[in-house]
């Protein structure tokens, strides 16, 4: 609330609406019958003003208790989704005192069968909301499903999926984001360079609902400017370093064309260790999220461009928009991109430590 109405009280926004205190108090509460004339002038106060209600009181005179759970991938510490874990840790802290526990269940993010056993298993206790990473999109629909039979309001993070009902989704536009991937890449190559494009290959039958979306973007974007060069794409393994040297090897042995690469998620370090090992220092590289290990390369000019996506503020805002919607009763947004940064050398130092 700004300083100038920091004192206001609801008797003060009735009298500048010209309506009862009872119809501010209908309206706040969204509850009785009000005239849309009436809903109208309270709302358009209320907005002005940015009056929040007493939430806390609201919610310790209920004494109810609500129990959400946040499904996202197993981490190490320092990869992209402890990101994600800590902004949900933090929006779980101040939400203690109304009542809310948080429960955390993770899936590997290299075989959907994990994040399936998780659905099998969800219903066996309470679950009042439902905080999703939608990594493997057959999967999350059918969750979805399930999550909508059982009126149980769940939000998305990380990457969107149109046509389900969830209240909420906080991330990106994995498509943009492959575009602006594209051209950092492009800006810096000739016209008839060769790309190559790494994936990490999973042990489940679903790519990554993310990464396919980037992918998109980049491949739609070098049509739309006529690149005149190859792409080409290599397979590489998450833990198997030997592999993929031999993999990385051949490909730039056979085509030697290749001025640039990117890889479509986190793992951007996998490429960069190797062109860093390799002296390749020609290579422009591109990739995403602002993770140590990429970090790092970057810092060295190892990497050309992050593209980065403030997972902790996706994780944060995903757990409190449950919280506003059951606790509070507030309307939601239903799509809430976050903005799509840019680091690159120069800028770095500005950027860590400063993403929620």
């Amino acid at each position: 609330m700004d300083k100038e109405f920091s004192n206001i009280r609801i008797v003060d926004i009735a009298k500048m609406a010209g309506v009862s205190i009872g119809t501010v108090d209908r309206v706040i509460h969204n509850r009785g019958k009000v005239s849309e004339e009436n809903r109208k002038k309270v709302q358009a106060i209320l907005d002005m003003v940015h009056y929040q209600p007493n939430l806390m009181a609201r919610s310790l005179a209920s004494k109810k208790q609500y129990h959400f759970v946040a499904i996202t991938p197993f981490f190490i510490k320092g990869e992209y989704w402890e990101a994600i874990s800590e902004g949900i840790d933090k929006a779980a802290l101040e939400m203690e005192s109304y009542n809310v526990t948080i429960t955390k269940l993770f899936f590997d993010q290299y075989n959907n069968k994990t994040f399936d056993d998780i659905i099998r298993k969800l219903f066996d206790g309470r679950v009042d909301g439902v905080l999703i990473a939608t990594l493997f999109t057959d999967s999350v629909i059918r969750l979805s499903l399930e999550l909508d039979k059982n009126d149980i309001p769940y939000v998305y993070v990380d990457s969107n999926i149109e046509g389900q009902h969830q209240l909420a989704y906080y991330g990106t536009e994995s498509y943009d984001a492959g575009v602006i991937a594209a051209r950092l890449l492009t800006d810096r190559l000739s016209s008839n360079s060769d790309i190559l494009m790494a994936r990490i290959t999973h042990n489940g039958k679903n790519d990554s609902n993310q990464g396919k979306n980037r992918r998109e973007g980049f491949c739609c974007y070098l049509k739309e400017i006529g690149f005149g060069g190859k792409l080409y794409e290599v397979e590489l393994k998450i833990d198997d370093s030997v592999y993929n040297f031999m993999k990385l090897d051949g490909i730039f042995g056979m085509h030697p064309n290749i001025a640039g690469a990117v890889i479509f998620n986190s793992t951007c370090y996998i490429l960069g260790n190797y062109l860093k090992a390799r002296e390749m220092k020609s290579v422009k590289l591109v990739g995403y999220d602002l993770i140590k290990r990429n970090t790092q390369l970057l810092s060295e000019g190892v990497i050309t461009a992050l593209v980065a996506q403030r997972p902790e503020k996706q994780g944060y805002d995903g757990i409190k928009s449950l919280c506003n919607h059951l606790l509070f009763k507030q309307s939601l947004a239903k799509v809430n991109l976050m903005p799509i940064d840019i680091l690159l050398k120069e800028n770095l130092k500005y950027y860590l430590n400063n993403m929620l």
